[in-house]
């Protein structure tokens, strides 16, 4: 079971963590290197996803390195590959604009390594897989450092043809509910936190919160073959005391599928622009106006929009963010972002972020 969290104060805090440790830090160094990134914050787990982020960008730019002239499968170009990554590799060097980010990025992800496992298991071992490999799981402990023996427990589970997402994430699920004694509090967590920026447990976690909304169900994948039982068998008498008859559904009005088919087409980026903010209740804290986008956009919208829309370049992302947050004129700003960066980078099919883009662009000159 994993706990229900203030995601809003919990991004707050990383943001004004990562602010405060840099300010500590660039007040008498113009760059961090390799040997002081090791040891940057006494939490190590913060440390270790910083430098996962780093070998992500750094695959991402390999990535971009390949061409159709030359043979990047040849063996002698992937030990040159290889020894060019390990030189880099000791000549680390950032400044703080590129450096923040990640460490923001890094203290969030240390925090629901505790309070939603999950989600650790999906962002930090699956989702960055092309195939799921034991091998490469396990490869992935090494930036592991909370909860370490429970994520590679469960990996002893899996056997060799476990390779679908879903069915993975499911049994891990299961795998925690049975080895709830084994898991980092989130009390000792904010311990270590609050010698670094005053925080209590209490501040994060919400008990008495609404649980969210379930997903629509998936069928449950075939389970691969000789893989360990995680939980005890339930008994059938248990199985059967424990069925709810769901409530009958409500009755609904079928819909004219002319009518359907309107309700699902988009408006182009420029109507969704100029389209006028709703002024329902549930909307009015979406709706504020806000002075500046920079410090608006959240840290997950942050890294969604780096990711999504500016091709992973951090720094093109403030540049644009930075160049929007000058502008005076909304319709400047909508030409900025549906012409000039929506050609540059080709959001044709990025609409559902360019449209987060464009209401936030809406809300700063409301």
């Amino acid at each position: 079971m994993e706990d229900k969290y203030n995601q809003l104060h919990l991004e707050r805090y990383s943001k004004e963590l990562a602010n405060v440790l840099c300010d500590r830090h660039f007040a008498s160094h113009d760059i961090i290197n390799g040997p002081q990134l090791l040891h940057f914050v006494p939490v190590k787990q913060v440390n270790l996803f910083v430098i996962k982020e780093l070998l992500l960008k750094w695959n991402q730019e390999m990535a971009n390195l390949r061409s159709p002239y030359f043979d990047f499968e040849n063996e002698d170009v992937k030990e040159a590959l290889l020894n060019f990554m390990n030189v880099l590799s000791r000549k680390i060097k950032m400044k703080r604009n590129a450096f923040e980010p990640l460490l923001q990025k890094a203290i969030y992800d240390t925090f629901l390594v505790v309070l939603a496992p999950a989600a650790t298991l999906e962002d930090k071992f699956l989702r960055v897989q092309d195939e799921i490999t034991l091998p490469k799981l396990q490869e992935n402990l090494k930036y592991i450092d909370l909860n370490k023996s429970l994520f590679a427990g469960f990996i002893e589970t899996l056997s060799s043809s476990s390779r679908d997402r879903d069915y993975i994430v499911s049994r891990f699920k299961l795998y925690l509910n049975a080895h709830q004694g084994e898991r980092t509090t989130i009390e000792h967590l904010t311990g270590q936190f609050n010698a670094l920026l005053p925080l209590s447990a209490e501040e994060l976690v919400k008990p008495n919160a609404a649980p969210a909304p379930s997903p629509e169900a998936k069928p449950t994948p075939a389970a691969p073959v000789e893989e360990v039982d995680i939980v005890a068998p339930i008994d059938m008498a248990q199985r059967e005391a424990s069925i709810v008859t769901p409530p009958a559904p409500a009755t609904i009005k079928p819909t004219d599928l002319n009518e359907r088919f309107k309700a699902a087409e988009r408006p182009t980026l420029n109507e969704n622009f100029k389209k006028a903010a709703s002024a329902s209740l549930a909307d009015a804290h979406t709706n504020q106006k806000i002075d500046s986008l920079k410090n608006a956009i959240s840290i997950n919208q942050r890294f969604s929009f780096i990711n999504e829309l500016f091709e992973g370049d951090n720094l093109t992302y403030y540049q644009a963010i930075q160049s929007l947050d000058a502008m005076t004129d909304p319709d400047q700003a909508s030409r900025f972002v549906t012409h000039d960066l929506a050609g540059k980078y080709d959001w044709s099919k990025k609409q559902d972020h360019v449209n987060k883009l464009l209401r936030l662009i809406e809300r700063k000159f409301a």
